[in-house]
């Protein structure tokens, strides 16, 4: 169990606090956006799913995210998702996730070839 101080936000257009809450209650649902660009992968298990097309998210791609239910139809659509920051996640879940586990993988990319 991990203990989040509870403090006042003085800007209340400031969303953060809020979606930090929510990570911190489902962080065991979440998934990073896959680098074709069209799905996501959940964290631990590597499952491919999408964001449901009648979300507000559907068309903005954001990297990370958390979700509540997975529906599936033909194919594994995340309803009720919401945009989170990576670093929340080792912050609310120490015990769940590792530091590999968030970071991105940087593979080297091919070299360009110059065409005359």
């Amino acid at each position: 169990r991990v203990e989040i101080i509870p403090e006042s936000n003085p800007n209340p257009n400031d969303t953060d606090p809020i979606r930090k809450a929510i990570t911190a209650g489902f962080f065991y649902n979440c998934a990073r956006l896959q680098k074709s660009g069209d799905s996501y992968a959940t964290i631990k298990r590597r499952q491919t799913v999408h964001i449901h097309p009648s979300s507000s998210l559907h068309e903005d791609k954001p990297k990370y995210v958390v979700y509540y239910e997975l529906m599936l139809t033909s194919r594994e659509f995340m309803r009720q998702v919401i945009e989170i920051d990576d670093k929340w996640l080792l912050e609310v879940a120490p015990h769940y996730y590792k530091k590999n586990e968030i970071e991105d993988v940087k593979r080297k990319m091919p070299k360009t070839i110059k065409t005359k």
